[in-house]
């Protein structure tokens, strides 16, 4: 095959070898071969474009190298400190985090004790016996102090310095240039510059691998170097990425003569010089690599970079100056992002630590910055961009509610909005597809909730439901261990709240006795695996509740539950779920279900039921005919793939029993949560997974669960109503005694009364009904008995009342 027809129909799982590239250097067709890079962007990134929010801190500017181009290193000046102290440091550091900034980029130059005596009296003074023992010190420093998360350009290393600066970093980064030694001769650019030998960089770079260090690397264009050096130089970097993995990102940085040095007159390489380069590389390496190009370079070619491949702008400062470049100050975030967006693509934030390395931070990081980067990303890996988390009272983002709210905004992409088109006819979506609409963001996050929500009005109108039930937690106790769990009392359970409790059958009447007073038609019943209980425990708790209330629905038992009934009675499921029903049960609720994926469950929840058995307890619960619900549990360890399975499963088995009435998406609520407090996980979904999870579960349960409801005790009032505007059209239960979600840490309250349901649904344009628990319209008289019940209690505890009782739906 020709050069021609290779780039023209380039294959997604090809990579050029060093012949093609080769040919390339005489490839004359410079819009064929940006064309095919930006196809192959596309297919691994999507339509986004990164940065870093930094700050920029310059510790040293001298250097015992003497690069030509450079005028970042300088000599010793009278009155100046070879080095900034660690009080200046830590300053800039916390300049930057009042900006926004999540990175502090150190820049310095190679080695310079080597050469001056006044680094080297500097160091003594300091306590430090080399400057990257002090760098380790400034960046130690500035964690502590700010949190800011350290990404040092240390220069050549030994395997002992990269040990040093893993602990205290997230990333390291080392250009390395050109691989071409004829650089280094004389009247070469790096004649007289013993660090930029491309063999030791190139030995640095490995030593980093070995150690699993997430690593930047690239290549500096136009310092004189030919094309094919260009080439060898990427396919160097590209061999240390193959056998360790630890490269995050290419730089392809184009050269900028400046006054002063020896190459001032030194022609730059022009645009399409630099726009072949980055369409090359993203050739030469995996469609999933992140290829930059400094945007304050180049700053009047930012949309033909984006045509020609790249993913990622860099680093960009609110607050410091490119020190390297100072001449070329950097763009304006909002200017960045209108460049992004008129080149098609969103701008999206990231932490100096790539997406992929982060979410394997168990293997990239060390255990001191884990839990910092854990912190501050969403289940992909990117920035997380504000403090919303679920369970907290605060205010939700303004980002995501100007996303929300763009109802004429641009249509999505193709691939989007055939996947939208797709999923409203019905159609069942693939793994990759759903992981592709959770990465949503901008106009592609408006157009999978507008797609949503055109779906709920098709299905449902406008109407929203809801029930008065009563959560009866019976028991505390509980021989599982599940780590995300602050709700139970077993051995994991001394620093979290609570005492342990174990209900008499007597108090589980009265409680349902007084829900019935109360106007509730359901009691929601679950509790922790009591060592002692057995699955006549379970029957005798489904009579004791007929006998008190006859007339209650019983809603009770995860199939975790259900499943270790009938294991203690020596029973199949299947019988011990008709036993249950002949006892009084009505229906199951679908918890315990967390993720279904048992990637993810051998970590969560080990001694639970597997994926299997979960979706076995509940095929046997809609074939003995039980109804039930379906949940996930999400915003943790998990990816967006894992997302993505649990849709399908549950989409299966609803497709094979029609069982489900509804899909509840539970986000993970932190504070307590024994895997947070060990430093494992995430502080649950950002507020736009949490949206997006409902339109998601809308749009890929399309049109086999109809109903997706909201949990207010997660998500507040306000999160709930924002939700009726992406696809969901039910708010779950009243409760009246929420403790789970309370237990974890959440602060939305423990009930929720009919007329502030129905002042959240009416304020939402929408029109309210209060519901049984399989969807059926609430009596009259039961409805009616909820509002005065709650309008009683209201006038005695000073609450408002809001709405008043309206007529019957």
């Amino acid at each position: 095959m020709s050069i021609g027809s290779l780039v023209r129909n380039f294959p997604l799982n090809h990579r050029l070898t060093r012949d093609e590239a080769a040919e390339l250097i005489h490839f004359g067709n410079i819009e064929t071969l940006l064309d095919a890079a930006a196809k192959r962007r596309d297919a691994a990134h999507g339509r986004r474009v990164s940065f870093s929010r930094k700050v920029f801190i310059p510790l040293t500017q001298l250097c015992r190298d003497v690069c030509h181009y450079c005028t970042f290193a300088h000599a010793p000046r009278a009155g100046e400190s070879p080095y900034l102290p660690i009080d200046k440091v830590v300053a800039i550091a916390q300049a930057g985090n009042k900006a926004g900034c999540k990175e502090a980029l150190f820049t310095l130059g190679d080695k310079p004790e080597l050469r001056y005596r006044a680094a080297r009296e500097q160091l003594d003074r300091l306590g430090h016996p080399t400057t990257l023992s002090y760098v380790a010190a400034a960046a130690s420093a500035v964690f502590r102090e700010t949190g800011l998360l350290a990404h040092i350009n240390p220069g050549l290393m030994t395997g002992e310095d990269i040990d040093a600066l893993r602990k205290v970093s997230v990333s390291l980064g080392i250009m390395l240039e050109s691989a071409s030694g004829r650089l280094g001769k004389k009247g070469g650019p790096h004649f007289g510059s013993p660090d930029k030998i491309p063999a030791a960089r190139l030995e640095t770079m490995r030593l980093a691998g070995e150690r699993s260090v997430p690593f930047t690397s690239g290549i500096l264009i136009g310092i004189g170097e030919t094309p094919q050096e260009r080439i060898d130089s990427l396919f160097a970097l590209r061999d240390l990425h193959e056998a360790y993995g630890h490269i995050q990102e290419i730089i392809i940085q184009n050269f900028r003569p400046k006054p002063g040095t020896r190459m001032e007159n030194v022609a730059p390489p022009d645009v399409d010089d630099h726009l072949w380069t980055i369409a090359v590389a993203r050739l030469i390496f995996e469609p999933s690599m992140n290829i930059q190009a400094p945007p304050n370079l180049s700053p009047g070619a930012l949309g033909r970079m984006v045509a020609a491949g790249i993913n990622d702008w860099g680093g960009v400062s609110p607050v410091t100056p490119d020190h390297v470049n100072p001449e070329a100050p950097w763009p304006h975030l909002r200017v960045l992002e209108a460049a992004t967006k008129a080149a098609g693509m969103e701008l999206t934030e990231r932490l100096a630590i790539y997406p992929a390395f982060a979410r394997d931070a168990g293997r990239w990081l060390d255990r001191g910055v884990r839990k910092a980067v854990l912190d501050r990303i969403d289940a992909e890996g990117m920035a997380r961009v504000d403090d919303w988390c679920p369970g907290h009272a605060g205010g939700l983002p303004s980002r995501e509610l100007d996303w929300l709210e763009k109802a004429g905004s641009p249509a999505p992409s193709k691939s989007l909005g055939r996947m939208l088109a797709r999923a409203q006819r019905g159609d069942a979506l693939d793994e990759p597809e759903i992981v592709d609409l959770f990465r949503a963001r901008g106009d592609d996050f408006a157009a999978v909730c507008r797609a949503a929500d055109e779906l709920r009005r098709e299905t449902n109108g406008d109407v929203v439901s809801y029930v008065v039930t009563r959560n009866i937690n019976y028991t505390n106790i509980c021989s599982f261990k599940c780590q995300f769990c602050a709700f139970s009392k077993g051995r994991m359970s001394e620093n979290l709240r609570g005492r342990p409790y174990d209900l008499e059958l007597q108090e589980v009447a009265e409680r349902v006795t007084q829900a019935w007073q109360r106007g509730a038609s359901e009691v929601c019943m679950q509790g922790g695996i009591h060592p002692s209980y057995t699955g006549q425990k379970y029957l005798d708790i489904c009579r004791t509740v007929k006998d008190a209330v006859p007339q209650i629905h019983m809603h009770a038992f995860s199939p975790l539950e259900i499943f270790h009934g009938a294991q203690t009675l020596d029973m199949p499921v299947i019988e011990f779920l008709r036993e249950l029903k002949a006892a009084g049960l009505g229906t199951l609720p679908g918890t315990a279900a967390e993720i279904l994926d048992d990637e993810v469950r051998e970590v969560l929840c080990a001694d639970k039921i597997r994926t299997r058995q979960w979706l076995d307890v509940m095929r046997a619960a809609h074939a003995a005919g039980f109804r039930s619900t379906a949940t996930i549990m999400f915003g943790h360890i998990e990816g967006y793939q894992h997302w993505a399975r649990h849709l399908q499963r549950i989409r299966a088995l609803q497709s094979e029993t029609g069982g489900f009435t509804e899909f509840v998406p539970l986000p993970f609520v932190h504070m307590e949560a024994p895997v947070y407090l060990k430093g494992r996980a995430r502080p649950g979904p950002t507020f736009r997974e949490a949206i997006l999870m409902h339109a998601v579960a809308r749009l890929v349960l399309n049109p086999l669960i109809p109903n997706i409801q909201a949990s207010w005790v997660k998500l507040g009032a306000e999160g709930v109503r924002r939700c009726l505007s992406a696809g969901v059209n039910d708010l779950g239960g009243t409760l009246m005694d929420e403790s789970i979600s309370r237990s974890a840490g959440a602060s939305h309250g423990q009930e929720m009364t009919p007329q502030e349901m129905e002042t959240i649904i009416f304020s939402a344009g929408r029109i309210p009904r209060q519901r049984t628990t399989i969807y059926g319209d609430a009596a009259d008289a039961m409805r009616r008995r909820s509002f005065e019940s709650a309008a009683a209690r209201m006038a005695v505890s000073g609450r408002a009342e809001g709405v008043t009782l309206a007529a019957g739906p």
